[in-house]
């Protein structure tokens, strides 16, 4: 079983938010391959299903993202699924909006989500799938962009990679990170 986390605040008024893009990614993953439904489980909300026949556990923490890592501890740990097994969608700042890059392990980089997991997991080595969202200009302006919603103008591509990471999804489960991102970056490549 792999563990698939999406990172976000459970807040109903926080769902347009750019941190909560694990959260629309998982969402849009779950719906695509006809996941079960959601039900609540371990500090968090749960879904069941299977891509390339692989059987994936998708886990939203309604914990916030500072204590994130409580929740995918507690299902981890129940389940057994060990640290390589588990898959945390989130936002990136580093990335142009609508790019992706899928790594294994590495540091925070200041995501209290990421953070809580380290923490929480006792370990980096973990996969991420980093979801650009792009850098507001200026460290001071940091926090408003992350909590702010998605504008207006990032609807079509937003869209687009949200169905782009749900086409792909096969390919992240198969355990080959590198065709994912290839095709998500050609499902992409018109949006703007």
């Amino acid at each position: 079983m792999l563990l698939w986390v999406g990172l976000g605040n459970p807040e109903p008024g926080m769902a347009r938010q750019r941190h909560n893009i694990g959260f629309m990614a998982l969402d849009r993953i779950a719906d695509r391959h006809r996941f079960s439904p959601w039900r609540s489980r371990f500090k968090g909300l749960v879904a069941e299903g299977m891509i390339g026949g692989h059987k994936i556990l998708a886990l939203k923490p309604m914990t916030y993202m500072n204590a994130s890592g409580e929740s995918v501890q507690a299902a981890s740990a129940f389940f057994k699924i060990p640290p390589g097994d588990i898959t945390a969608f989130h936002d990136e700042l580093d990335l142009v909006p609508g790019k992706v890059r899928v790594k294994m392990g590495g540091g925070a980089a200041g995501h209290n989500g990421l953070r809580s997991m380290d923490r929480q997991l006792g370990t980096q080595d973990y996969h991420r799938v980093r979801l650009g969202i792009g850098h507001p200009g200026h460290k001071d302006r940091v926090t408003g962009h992350v909590l702010g919603d998605f504008a207006k103008v990032d609807q079509d591509w937003l869209a687009s990679l949200l169905d782009a990471v749900a086409d792909a999804a096969p390919m992240l489960a198969a355990g080959t990170p590198e065709a994912f991102m290839t095709r998500v970056a050609l499902l992409t490549q018109d949006a703007s």
